[in-house]
């Protein structure tokens, strides 16, 4: 299910708010400069569709998106339990870091969660099917794939280089709660 789970910066173990509310979720991270909305599919996609059946599932939004983003680059990508490289994926990612592009993602299915630190707050987004975040260049976040990833989002990009990270250097992601912990 998703939901937004926000702390204080310095205490995981205080919770200041959590919803499972889309309106709600949405008010909160707009509050950051963080969009997040729901979309619907046209019709149902198979485990093993590729990324241009993907894509022309989700055309009108994801064009929308990028007209209004001035976005110029676009993917599909696909993380499965079973993928040999998943320890090193969610180490990468699990590291706070910050982008010069926009962070935008839609989960076409399965599940992540987004660490945003924001105004001495770390909100806790858990994103699943149907649910699109975009995080704005310079935020700090992270982004936990869970031990076992399984999942499928299209990403959005500024530029054609795609992810290119800045690690703070902050151990704060290993103080708050894991993507495992919360769905568990």
């Amino acid at each position: 299910m998703t939901r937004l789970t926000i702390y204080p910066d310095t205490d995981p173990e205080t919770v200041l708010l959590e919803t499972s509310d889309g309106e709600k979720i949405a008010a909160e991270l707009a509050a950051i400069g963080v969009s997040f909305e729901r979309w619907d599919a046209p019709h149902a996609l198979s485990d093993e569709a590729d990324q241009e059946a993907v894509l022309a599932a989700y055309d009108r939004d994801v064009s929308r998106i990028m007209e209004e983003g001035g976005y110029q680059s676009v993917d599909v990508v696909r993380v499965k339990p079973d993928n040999p490289n998943r320890v090193e994926l969610r180490q990468k990612f699990l590291a706070e870091h910050t982008h010069d592009d926009d962070e935008v993602r839609f989960f076409v299915d399965g599940a992540g969660a987004f660490y945003l630190r924001k105004d001495g707050r770390v909100f806790q987004v858990i994103c699943e099917r149907s649910d699109l975040i975009s995080v704005p260049a310079g935020i700090t976040h992270w982004f936990d794939t869970g031990p076992a990833p399984d999942f499928c989002a299209i990403r959005i990009f500024t530029t054609p280089e795609g992810w290119v990270g800045h690690f703070t250097g902050d151990d704060i992601a290993t103080r708050f709660p894991k993507f495992e912990s919360e769905t568990a």
